[in-house]
């Protein structure tokens, strides 16, 4: 009887051993990230959504014509970025009117693991953002506490585009999760100080995401210092990111620029996000995003966690997991 019973059991370790040597499924993926940031607390500071949202500058018009351009749907929960929220998640001292608000965007959550990818759109032929790019919004965003997901920007009107973000961390409020403030403060002041960089090499269209490419190198290099224990100085700071722009061959292109990014850099470091658990997975995804990209699209918007197959085949993993447990159990 114990013969048996023995058998038994070394079927199932076999199993359970065949079980871990093959590649996660999308949902069990899920699953488990969601595990994960649960048992990581208050150490974790990245976040996704739950569900699409669209949210409007307060002073676009042509919704009908963003809604196109932004590819909205019925299933996305429409917000407002105002004056106010700009006040609120980007400049707590800057002045601005709803008028002012322009720029609407659309954030889709995604894969896991596929970190953030951006979108910015032209509106009836013309590029409406004229300052920041695609690859500034998905590393500023990352840099946030914000993960997996799509954004995609556009304006009825030209503007540079700076707000954009408004609508971002707006979204993720609305979703239950209170970014916090010196996560998002370090990452605008990002955003503000790789405009000056990117302007003087506007002719390579490569150069934002070689360069927001190392400025995510560096801030992943920071994360895996203070997990170890270890808090960098400005000056490792420095030679970090000096050495990740060699790494990108853009160190000449960056020199003269490079005070205010490592300013930024210095920000990130005194940040909540710096220490965080699950920062250096994340921004790698990104990283990979934005390192080989060019011009403005880097993504179509895939809501397979949003759409009804995803949830079934969530549903259908968990529910398949729990029946093997379930099985080895009656075995004893």
């Amino acid at each position: 009887m114990r013969s048996k019973k023995l058998t038994k059991v070394l079927i199932a370790s076999t199993l359970m051993t065949s079980l871990l040597a093959v590649p996660l499924s999308q949902s069990t993926v899920y699953a488990a990230e969601t595990a994960s940031s649960s048992n990581n607390g208050a150490s974790t500071q990245t976040h996704t959504l739950n569900k699409s949202y669209v949210v409007y500058g307060a002073g676009a018009a042509d919704k009908s014509e963003l809604d196109n351009v932004l590819t909205v749907d019925d299933n996305f929960t429409t917000l407002t970025a105002t004056a106010s929220d700009y006040q609120k998640y980007i400049n707590p001292n800057g002045s601005t009117t709803n008028a002012a608000m322009v720029s609407s965007v659309a954030i889709v959550p995604t894969d896991p693991g596929s970190g953030i990818k951006v979108n910015v759109k032209k509106f009836n032929g013309e590029d409406n953002i004229t300052k920041v790019t695609a690859q500034q919004y998905a590393m500023v965003a990352q840099m946030a506490g914000v993960t997996d997901v799509t954004i995609t920007v556009s304006a009825n009107r030209a503007v540079s585009g700076e707000s954009a973000l408004t609508g971002v961390y707006k979204a993720i409020a609305a979703d239950g999760v209170s970014l916090n403030e010196q996560n998002t403060q370090s990452a605008n002041q990002m955003l503000t100080a790789t405009n000056g960089a990117i302007e003087a090499n506007k002719d390579d269209s490569k150069y934002p995401g070689k360069l927001m490419a190392a400025v995510g190198d560096t801030t992943k290099e920071i994360n895996q210092q203070k997990k170890q224990g270890n808090t960098p100085t400005q000056n490792d700071i420095q030679t970090t990111l000096n050495q990740k722009l060699e790494a990108r061959n853009i160190y000449n292109e960056t020199k003269n620029y490079e005070q205010p990014i490592i300013n930024a850099l210095v920000q990130f470091n005194n940040a909540p996000i710096s220490s965080s658990k699950d920062y250096s997975s994340h921004v790698t995804d990104t990283i990979n995003n934005v390192k080989n990209s060019s011009g403005d699209m880097m993504n179509k918007a895939k809501k397979f966690l949003n759409s009804k197959d995803g949830q079934a085949v969530k549903q259908e993993a968990q529910s398949w997991w729990t029946r093997f447990v379930n099985w080895i159990r009656s075995w004893f």
